[in-house]
């Protein structure tokens, strides 16, 4: 399957190439003359041949990045595209050609679409990025055919020298490049199972669920019990001080009893005392921190 849409792209190709080499190329008088048709009065028919014209170079131009595993078609036509703006920016009095001038958009738009395709993660973020995602596998690709005649190996540490950049940034764009996404969809091994299938559920199991239900039940009952076995006023504190995402400070404690902010740190320590004799055991048995709960803000700032 994967040969026969291989041959069919190929074909698509072969009679574009076909088609666009029948189209004459342009005289630089004729293309300085087309070029100011529709500079000066916008005329469609102008830059359609100014375009149809240098359509043959983007493919030239696509060609030099076919090793980046696009298909050729969607290459050519970002490059096509590119093509366009330049006739749409081009100067015919400045007395360059438009090839040389459309050439910078063409590879501009290649290389966006090649970095917005490469993968769902955002690649060459900046300036030296892009620079360095096609300079590395343009230079890498050199070093290895020079490497072939001396049977020596470019390192990263080389390829670092030679784009005179560190080596951490060759090595981290490497890991960008060779890290490709993967389709969940894509099938895996003999029987073409979806990769899908192998991907782990960090969820728990029904049974582990139902295990920390019933934990959760019985250290709920154990504390209510404890708390019960509290008088009002060691409760009220407790459920104020320990068990509010705001606890109430000591000096609110104090005026709400009508006693001193120390009496009620006194109580206070006393009902730590109560609760930790009376969850002890169920701390050992559930594996939990069988300290005291942690101190209120304003004892830590008065300490």
């Amino acid at each position: 399957m994967a040969k026969a849409t291989t041959t069919r792209n190929s074909t698509v190709l072969d009679q574009y190439l076909a088609e666009i080499n029948r189209c004459a190329l342009l005289t630089a008088e004729e293309e300085r003359e087309l070029a100011r048709l529709y500079r000066a009065a916008g005329d469609g028919r102008a830059a359609h041949q100014l375009i149809t014209a240098n359509l043959r170079f983007v493919v030239k131009v696509a060609y030099e990045y076919r090793s980046y595993g696009f298909r050729m078609a969607d290459l050519v036509q970002e490059g096509n595209i590119g093509l366009m703006k330049a006739v749409q920016k081009f100067d015919p009095d400045k007395g360059i050609r438009l090839i040389s001038y459309a050439v910078w958009w063409i590879r501009a738009y290649i290389q966006n679409h090649i970095l917005r395709s490469w993968s769902l993660v955002k690649l060459g973020t900046t300036q030296a990025q892009r620079k360095l995602f096609f300079s590395l596998a343009r230079t890498r690709r050199e070093m290895e055919r020079a490497a072939s005649t001396t049977g020596a190996t470019a390192t990263s540490d080389d390829i670092a020298a030679r784009l005179n950049v560190k080596t951490e940034e060759v090595q981290e764009m490497q890991q960008r490049m060779e890290g490709r996404d993967l389709s969940l969809d894509a099938p895996v091994g003999e029987d073409g199972s979806p990769f899908v299938d192998f991907v782990a559920d960090g969820a728990r199991t029904q049974d582990e669920e139902l295990g920390h239900a019933q934990e959760r039940r019985v250290v709920a009952g154990k504390i209510a019990l404890a708390l019960a076995r509290l008088d009002a006023r060691e409760r009220f504190i407790v459920e104020s001080r320990l068990m509010k995402d705001d606890p109430l400070t000591l000096k609110e404690l104090g005026d709400h009893f009508g006693f001193s902010r120390e009496r009620a740190r006194q109580l206070e320590i006393r009902a730590r005392e109560k609760l930790r004799a009376e969850l002890g055991a169920l701390a050992a048995e559930f594996d939990l921190p069988a300290g005291d709960p942690p101190p209120a803000a304003d004892d830590l700032a008065a300490a």
